[in-house]
């Protein structure tokens, strides 16, 4: 849910052999640095950043505090999609199990954005469970955010995007039930909003 794209920086390679924490603050330097010129959609248009920022605390939170892999892999998973970022790239700067993963969660933007959606659905229990992980924790923010910082979108994208989203984390079931649980009580409140906005408008049009 991003939107504006402009001139990237390369990833400055990572030093060998970097203790955890220090490996980590490097892949969200760098995920600030490809995605600087990026805003999430909404009213607020806050800085890109945040988002993966905050798919890899929701996952620290939930129990993986210390698979740095997973969170490095967690604040670089849109580079792909959304930069001029390679996977050999980030392979060579962050290891093979965190490019691994964000290629996992990434989507092919040539595609249509209905045939991407419905591939995630396919393909999705596939996947790693690192990288079902990542995913879960995705869906899980940007759901939050149509409910706290809605995209500039009518009740039809946002329901469209909800049923999407249903129909992969059903798919991811048994990944995490604490996350999945997160999920639903989410899910239900941005029902519940939307349902409520549609009713509003319905109201104020009579």
């Amino acid at each position: 849910m991003s939107r504006g794209t402009g001139r990237q920086q390369a990833v400055r390679r990572m030093p060998a052999h970097l203790p955890g924490v220090s490996a980590l603050l490097h892949a969200v330097r760098c995920a600030a640095e490809k995605h600087r010129d990026q805003r999430r959609k909404g009213a607020t248009a806050s800085p890109y950043i945040n988002h993966p920022i905050a798919v890899a605390e929701q996952l620290a939170a939930a129990g993986f505090g210390d698979d740095t892999e997973l969170l490095m892999a967690a604040v670089l998973h849109d580079v792909l999609e959304d930069t001029d970022t390679s996977e050999a790239e980030l392979a060579a700067d962050f290891g093979p199990r965190v490019a691994g993963i964000v290629r996992e969660v990434s989507d092919d933007k040539s595609l249509p954005r209905r045939e991407r959606r419905a591939l995630v659905v396919r393909h999705i229990a596939q996947c790693s469970r690192s990288a079902r992980l990542v995913k879960l924790s995705d869906l899980i923010a940007n759901v939050h955010d149509v409910i706290h910082q809605p995209p500039h979108w009518n009740d039809e994208q946002k329901q469209d995007y909800l049923d999407w989203g249903e129909a992969v984390v059903r798919e991811l079931r048994g990944t995490h039930p604490g996350l999945e649980q997160r999920f639903a009580a989410l899910l239900a409140e941005a029902r519940a909003g939307v349902k409520a906005g549609k009713q509003q408008r319905a109201k104020d049009a009579d």
